[in-house]
């Protein structure tokens, strides 16, 4: 099954999801030139994300959408275990969002003039003041009532296991007193591990755990460090019992 996996992705798969990704790329970056930006930002790479776990064949489980109310912004964090947790969070978390994201990325063909028409924020960590204007930028959105997906480990496992959080998602959230929702991803490491980039796909179950949101307690250091602290308890309680515990991420 592995080898026949293997040819139905050269033959079928990669040429339909290149195919796709353009197409959906042209139509968001057309869509935001017109005005549409808040439903081309979304709308499109959803279906985009969901017909690319369609086409490898990926099933999927959700569970605890019923935790997010309509109209709410909130700040989503996660745990990162590989390239296909966009596609996931893309398709499966129903909720209007945009991407915080490396500037890199940027550089991805059609990809990256997608991202930028659509008003993904782009993290530029190299100086301070990028850094302000990324999160100024995170502000204005989610006054407009669109949420934000973070990657608060920064980069994607190296193991499978959760590296530390860091502070920033949390800082948005504590400024703009909105409420923090984890969300745990499973099954995408062992789909494409960070090691294994531009290899062939393996065949694996993926799910994506909504917890429930974690309101703030006040403004400040301390709400900040126990939002951390319940976001990243939240997301370990139900990854799988192979990736459970703090496993030094050496990217870091």
């Amino acid at each position: 099954m592995k080898y026949l996996y293997r040819i139905y992705q050269v033959l079928i798969a990669i040429p339909l999801v290149l195919v796709w990704t353009i197409f959906i790329s042209l139509l968001v970056l057309i869509g935001c030139l017109l005005g549409g930006g808040r439903f081309f930002g979304y709308y499109p790479p959803k279906i985009w994300g969901w017909v690319i776990l369609k086409l490898f064949l990926l099933p999927v489980k959700t569970e605890g959408k019923a935790h997010l109310e309509k109209n709410q912004s909130y700040v989503f964090v996660a745990n990162h275990q590989g390239a296909f947790d966009i596609f996931l969070v893309y398709a499966y978390l129903g909720c209007n969002f945009r991407w915080m994201m490396k500037y890199q990325l940027m550089k991805i063909p059609f990809v990256g003039i997608a991202c930028k028409a659509s008003k993904q924020i782009m993290i530029d960590k190299r100086g301070p003041k990028r850094i302000r204007e990324s999160y100024e930028k995170a502000k204005q959105i989610m006054k407009g009532g669109i949420s934000i997906v973070v990657f608060p480990e920064g980069s994607r496992t190296f193991t499978g296991h959760m590296g530390k959080f860091r502070r920033g998602a949390f800082l948005l959230a504590d400024e703009l007193q909105l409420p923090i929702v984890p969300l745990t991803i499973n099954g995408s490491f062992y789909v494409m591990p960070r090691t294994r980039d531009w290899h062939f796909l393996n065949w694996h179950p993926l799910s994506l755990t909504i917890h429930q949101p974690i309101y703030p307690i006040g403004q400040g250091d301390d709400n900040v460090t126990a939002a951390m602290n319940d976001s990243y308890q939240s997301v370990m309680s139900s990854l799988e019992p192979d990736f459970q515990g703090y496993v030094e991420n050496p990217d870091q």
